[in-house]
């Protein structure tokens, strides 16, 4: 009879494994049941190319950022450095205040989607547009995210979850200069370092010892993604060893510091019910993570891409057991990685 620790093992190999080398050169994954946890890493040659990574390879990690800046807000909120009710006016320049609308925005509005901002703010597309699809962030600056700012109205869409990187980019910048620092380093110091998660970071508060895995596209390398004032919203890069730390920090608040534990137990509350099918299906939106009860578990769970990289990761607080699963190749339409890790996300937390 197989050990817990074998079973996880085989999960990973199962459901992860099959995705190196066909069209993903490197992938690294976590997976967590109860006390029990394993994690594998690899990478293999792909045309001509070999990607040499381990459970301490960084891969970027795209919209799973969001969930750490969630954190982070849940975190100051409970080190009573910020209010989630506080208006964004509170915190941004004169100059940055949205038009006066039918409601204010407010910093939880923000890490829900429900503050009615659009995806991404319009000022971004025309600089963006020559790096659309290798660097679309990179000269995003903190001016231009508040000259978009200041020309909100809110009000139509104020209420409904409307998933927004405007919205918790905004907030992430923010949170940094409510600190009095940049994001970067405030992620960093707030909730990296007490996580242990020394080999993540969003550069360059990151380790420069990190060995970095290359992105792909259609199976030709690609350069990394770069992020200024948007840096709240898809900046982290992360390692397998890293992710299951993350992980376990949120399937046992009881571990972490006081902030900390409440901060994550903060993260997971649900907020607001979706809208359309999503809505139909019983999806909430928590803070900035997806929830839902299904078969008498409670499942939180988010996915991240960028240019050259696909991220997931899921926990259910009530089965103890969560799954993270990083690759180094641009999402797809049908993306298999995302197949993959969803599988073996259900595998985790409703074991055969």
């Amino acid at each position: 009879m197989s050990t817990p620790t074998r079973q996880l093992v085989d999960l990973l190999e199962e459901h992860v494994g099959p995705l190196v080398g066909t069209r993903t050169p490197a992938v690294g994954a976590a997976i967590v049941r109860g006390d029990d946890a394993a994690v594998l890493a690899g990478g293999r040659p792909h045309k001509g190319q070999r990607e040499i990574a381990d459970a301490h390879t960084a891969f970027e990690t795209g919209s799973l950022t969001k969930t750490c800046t969630a954190l982070l807000l849940a975190e100051m909120v409970a080190h009573g450095d910020v209010s989630p009710t506080d208006p964004v006016e509170t915190h941004l320049p004169r100059h940055a205040h949205p038009r006066p609308g039918k409601a204010q925005i407010t910093l939880v509005d923000l890490a829900t989607h429900t503050a009615g901002l659009p995806r991404l703010p319009r000022n971004l597309f025309l600089p963006a547009a020559r790096n659309w699809l290798s660097d679309p962030y990179a000269r995003y600056t903190r001016e231009d995210l508040y000259h978009a700012t200041a020309r909100l109205r809110p009000g139509r869409f104020a209420g409904t979850p409307r998933y927004s990187t405007f919205g918790v980019g905004l907030l992430g910048q923010i949170l940094a200069d409510a600190a009095g620092t940049s994001y970067p380093q405030l992620l960093a110091t707030r909730v990296l370092h007490p996580l242990g998660m020394d080999g993540s970071g969003a550069p360059p508060a990151i380790a420069p010892t990190t060995p970095h895995a290359t992105g792909h596209h259609r199976g030709r390398p690609v350069g990394h993604w770069h992020f200024d004032a948007l840096a709240g919203a898809g900046a982290l890069r992360s390692t397998a060893t890293d992710m299951l730390c993350y992980l376990r920090a949120h399937l046992h608040p009881e571990w972490l510091p006081p902030t900390l534990a409440h901060a994550v137990r903060d993260v997971a509350l649900p907020r607001h019910r979706m809208s359309g099918p999503a809505g139909a299906s019983g999806t909430s939106v928590a803070l900035v993570w997806n929830h839902r009860h299904t078969h008498g578990e409670e499942l939180l769970w988010h996915t991240g891409g960028t240019g050259g990289f696909t991220a997931f990761a899921g926990f259910s607080p009530t089965a103890v057991a969560g799954v993270a699963v990083l690759a180094n190749t641009r999402p797809t339409h049908r993306d298999p990685v995302l197949s993959a890790a969803r599988r073996l996300f259900r595998s985790a937390v409703f074991p055969k």
